[in-house]
């Protein structure tokens, strides 16, 4: 598949807001003691993160006047659930600030992480399903892909989560969740890996035997079918070479899990700022270039007809 660089950036942003908004919600719901501060520091930047990837996910659409019709679908789409549940994650995400700056007591101060907490899954959800029920596609069509899209999440906020509170002094919570942010990073280190090797081993369900009928093992195709390029040959192939694949997964794989993972154990022996605010900085662009790969090998049935393309 073709990665469009808006879905790119709303899917990382987007995770990584929802771990970040998962760890304080578990945090004030454990009663870590966390200062009102420092909480509402980190919504505000949670809600920023959610607002420029709700913007970024515009801009791969044609007619961006419409896009409000997506929500129609929503019996039977699960990109019609995801519009609807992001808008209502990014209001209760707003609405817990709001409650901190009014200093709003019980129930809310307890309800509203509650509330949170189950948005940030309900959006976890909703995004990887879209994914995850297009059946047609082998590389998505998996549990797995939902419990990447959680993992990753998770870890990429935890380790956001705990740079913020080790520069704002909050010993803590960094001692409470930075274990928790390295083995998050670990475990969606393994989940992934485990991912690549089940889809390196995937084999196309249709064939050009099966497609034709003729059942020779000699059938070639020589040429893609039309005169001239389409929307089927630039959106369903990334162009990229199988070197350049290799050296993007090399790249996420040290990027997104390996490094930060490091730096998160130096973090935790030595208790500095540095390591977590290195994690963060490391780790980012390894996100996206994972995300790129998630969707760079997802094959196409069609490819199959425009091969002498792909």
């Amino acid at each position: 598949m073709h990665p469009a660089f808006s879905i790119l950036f709303f899917t990382t942003l987007a995770g990584a807001a929802q771990g970040l908004v998962a760890a304080l919600a578990l945090a004030v719901l454990f009663g870590l003691g966390l200062s009102p501060g420092f909480i509402g520091g980190a919504l505000a930047l949670a809600e920023l993160l959610l607002v420029a990837g709700l913007a970024a996910s515009f801009m791969h659409l044609g007619r961006k006047t419409r896009a409000w019709r997506a929500v129609l679908m929503w019996r039977t789409s699960w990109m019609s659930r995801e519009v609807i549940v992001l808008p209502a994650f990014i209001a209760l995400v707003a609405l817990w600030w709001l409650a901190l700056r009014l200093g709003v007591a019980a129930p809310w101060s307890v309800l509203l992480p509650v509330l949170v907490l189950g948005g940030a899954v309900a959006l976890w959800y909703c995004t990887a399903m879209i994914y995850a029920c297009l059946r047609f596609i082998q590389e998505w069509a998996h549990p797995l892909t939902i419990a990447n899209f959680m993992l990753i999440g998770l870890s990429s906020g935890l380790v956001l989560a705990c740079a913020l509170a080790a520069v704002a002094g909050e010993a803590r919570f960094v001692q409470a969740f930075g274990p928790w942010a390295l083995a998050f990073t670990l475990v969606a280190w393994a989940v992934r890996a485990f991912t690549l090797r089940r889809n390196a081993r995937l084999r196309p369900r249709s064939t050009l035997q099966s497609a034709t009928g003729i059942r020779t093992h000699k059938l070639v195709q020589k040429s893609m079918g039309m005169s001239a390029g389409s929307f089927n040959t630039r959106e369903f192939f990334h162009g990229a070479s199988q070197l350049a694949l290799r050296q993007v997964k090399l790249g996420f794989l040290l990027l997104a899990f390996a490094l930060p993972a490091l730096l998160l154990a130096w973090g935790l022996a030595s208790a500095a700022v540095l390591p977590w605010l290195l994690a963060v900085l490391v780790q980012a662009p390894g996100l996206l270039a994972e995300r790129w790969f998630f969707f760079a090998q997802a094959r196409h049935p069609q490819n199959l007809y425009y091969q002498v393309v792909s």
